[in-house]
């Protein structure tokens, strides 16, 4: 059946048709095939592009990327709009408020609860009760039954209004929950946040409360030609040192380390962690590197609680600057943490910078200001409108005039007709509320004592209304006043905590330039895990040069153990750019060359000579000087030894012949004269030709 379908895929479709009138032959329509790049694809493709675009859509915008206006992810501002309801000061069970929020966020209750004890442990908007876990050891929070949690007074004040807030369905109809709060606050750059969704991700590292607020004011104070360069950088509750060089206001990266005290007896303490460590994972490194004996420590004591304190104890001799920078190199007290800073702007995904951000963040507290200013000038109106008709009405004893009339109508009419000769104390027009608003004025406030406060209450509220009024005027001022209040209040209860750096690089070498030892014992072997002799210092970063005695060369790690026989020649770190200088026998010619090794494939076998069967003479590091050369006596020879130049030579590749130096049998050779060179013959003796 498979076969029978696949050839009738693979068929091109014929349709014949036949002209009655003339009787033709039928005419071959053929149908072309497929093609999935140009062809109209079907509903099937259709309705998966369409669910994949809800999807999409849903995940970037409806759970892994803040807004901009707010700086919240939903379920962050659901639970806060929950809190918002259920507040009364107090504490309320997480359970609670988790149970609420699920009126909003369909999602489980979970992540509800996760992204709550997150907030709280960013301290700035929920203020907890019980154990919330700990940021420095990453110990989880108690069960939500077992927690407790308020609104912070910051939360409170600064990110609630309901007269400005635009409010929609919840999922499922039965409630409104807001699309973003009227916050007045840099929220999104003082939480930070992380987030994937579908093609994007987003990191936006936190920053200091009050250094935002203070470069908001200079934003306000800038002028339009001249704006301000803004400084702003990461502030980690965890604290530690950072370097800001790769920041890239918001774009970049940011190197972390751990803040590493001396103590006395050569003792460590590890007192601040990096962003994104805890003292387990960082621990757990340290425990990791004393292992591959990278680090000199020989005891960790982890002595946490609600300050970090990892006291590490160094081995005999070993020298503190030395260990922090080892730490530094290989465990996790250095690390690095990008930053992009991707959000939602008009319900679009969009990748700005800090200063854009809060730029952004600067017009909108202006316009929140304004707009909480234009609704306190419409209550206070209000209110003036009211006490003054009630002052009219009670002072002109206009309530007199009603006391004839029959029928409601006579009343109101009686009323408007009384108030008409006092509209010019008011600010509006009366209409039928009004009315019905003096009809409900107790006989009480007719006493001479509720007129004389009735007075006081509209002479404080005309001295409110034209401050809101100089307010609304100078709006620039009332806003850089109003940050300067936060300033004041918030200074000493958010510090910076992570302080600002320039690191040096570690030279990870340097540290371990003596770190392994290769060793040769009697029976050939070579490596770290031989006993015998030294010959080698090295790093476990280090490549190694191994060659032998007929010029066969590999470039391989540290080794272990290496059988080498009696013909190892040499064994040192490799340095692709080093030049040495060979000299070889290979079927009885004998040859000298100048040569780099350059580039090698690790663990691969080379030649430096013509092959195995060849014999290395001489091999030195750089140009010598000169080569002197003892032939062995040969009957009619006359010419028993030479001086040879190699730097009449150029340097070549690793795979170069070389220039052929002597038919003759060696004896001696060196770089050197030695016992075997008789001076006294020097002069007679002419020097080599290398061909």
């Amino acid at each position: 059946m498979a076969k029978k379908r696949q050839d009738k895929d693979l068929e091109l479709f014929e349709e014949a048709t036949e002209t009655p009138e003339t009787g033709a032959a039928p005419v071959v329509v053929e149908k072309q095939k497929f093609d999935p790049l140009r062809d109209d694809h079907g509903p099937l493709k259709q309705l998966v592009d369409f669910n994949f675009l809800q999807y999409a859509t849903y995940v970037i915008c409806d759970r892994a990327i803040p807004t901009l206006e707010d700086g919240l992810k939903p379920v962050q501002r659901r639970i806060m709009h929950a809190l918002k309801e259920k507040d009364d000061g107090r504490f309320i069970k997480v359970a609670n408020i988790v149970g609420h929020t699920m009126q909003y966020h369909p999602h489980g209750d979970a992540s509800i609860a996760d992204a709550l004890v997150t907030l709280t442990n960013k301290r700035y908007l929920i203020e907890g009760q019980g154990n919330y876990g700990n940021i420095f050891t990453g110990d989880r929070a108690a069960a939500s039954r077992y927690i407790e949690c308020r609104l912070t007074e910051l939360a409170r004040k600064e990110l609630f209004n309901k007269d400005l807030t635009e409010w929609i369905a919840s999922y499922d109809g039965r409630n409104k929950e807001p699309v973003t709060l009227p916050c007045k606050l840099p929220l999104m750059l003082m939480l930070g946040a992380d987030g994937i969704a579908v093609g994007l991700s987003t990191s936006i590292l936190p920053h200091n409360f009050i250094e935002l607020l203070e470069a908001q004011v200079e934003i306000l104070r800038e002028k339009k030609r001249t704006p301000v360069e803004l400084n702003l950088l990461p502030d980690f509750q965890t604290g530690g040192l950072m370097d800001v060089s790769e920041y890239n206001k918001g774009n970049g990266k940011v190197k972390l380390r751990a803040k590493i005290e001396l103590r006395k007896n050569n003792r460590l303490v590890i007192t601040e962690v990096p962003h994104g460590t805890t003292t387990e994972s960082l621990t757990a490194s340290i425990e990791d590197a004393v292992k591959k004996k990278k680090v000199p420590v020989r005891a960790i004591d982890d002595f946490t609680a609600e300050k970090v304190e990892i006291e590490l104890t160094l081995t005999q001799g070993a020298v503190q600057e030395k260990a922090i920078q080892s730490l530094y190199a290989f465990t996790k007290c250095e690390t690095s943490v990008s930053s992009r800073l991707i959000c939602l702007r008009d319900k679009r995904p969009v990748e700005m910078t800090v200063d854009e951000v809060l730029r952004f963040n600067t017009r909108q507290l202006l316009e929140i200001l304004d707009g909480e200013l234009n609704l306190r000038k419409a209550k206070l109106l209000d209110d003036f409108h009211n006490k003054t008709l009630v002052q009219i009405f009670v002072e002109n004893r206009i309530y007199k005039k009603i006391e004839q009339c029959k029928t409601y109508e006579a009343v109101v009419k009686a009323i408007y007709k009384g108030l008409e000769p006092f509209k010019k104390q008011l600010r509006r027009p009366i209409i039928d509320d009004d009315i019905e608003m003096l009809l409900g004025v107790r006989i009480k406030r007719i006493s001479l004592f509720d007129i004389e406060k009735n007075r006081k209450d509209i002479d404080d509220i005309l001295a409110e209304l034209a401050e809101v009024e100089k307010n609304l005027k100078g709006l620039n001022g009332y806003a850089i006043r109003y940050i300067k209040r936060l300033i004041k209040e918030y200074k000493n209860q958010y510090p910076r905590r992570t302080e600002a750096a320039s690191f040096k690089e570690v030279e990870v070498r340097e540290l371990t330039a003596t770190e392994l030892q290769i060793k040769r014992d009697e029976n050939g072997y070579i490596g770290t895990n031989v006993k015998g002799e030294t010959i080698l210092e090295c790093s476990s970063l280090d490549k190694l040069l191994v060659v032998w005695s007929n010029g066969k060369y590999k470039v391989m790690p540290p080794p272990e153990k290496l059988f080498v026989d009696d013909s190892l020649e040499r064994c040192e770190v490799f340095n692709r750019e080093k030049q040495f200088t060979a000299v070889y026998t290979d079927a009885r010619i004998t040859y000298l060359k100048r040569f780099q090794f350059g580039g090698v494939i690790m663990n691969k076998e080379y030649y430096c000579s013509q092959g195995e069967k060849s014999k290395l003479q001489l091999f030195v590091d750089g140009t010598p000087e000169g080569i002197y050369v003892k032939y062995n006596k040969a009957k009619g020879q006359r010419i028993y030894q030479q001086r040879f130049s190699p730097a009449d030579i150029a340097v070549k590749g690793v795979k170069s012949r070389g220039n052929r130096m002597t038919t003759k049998s060696i004896k001696y050779i060196g770089t050197e004269p030695g016992r075997w060179w008789d001076p006294d013959d020097a002069g007679a003796i002419p020097d080599g030709v290398l061909l």
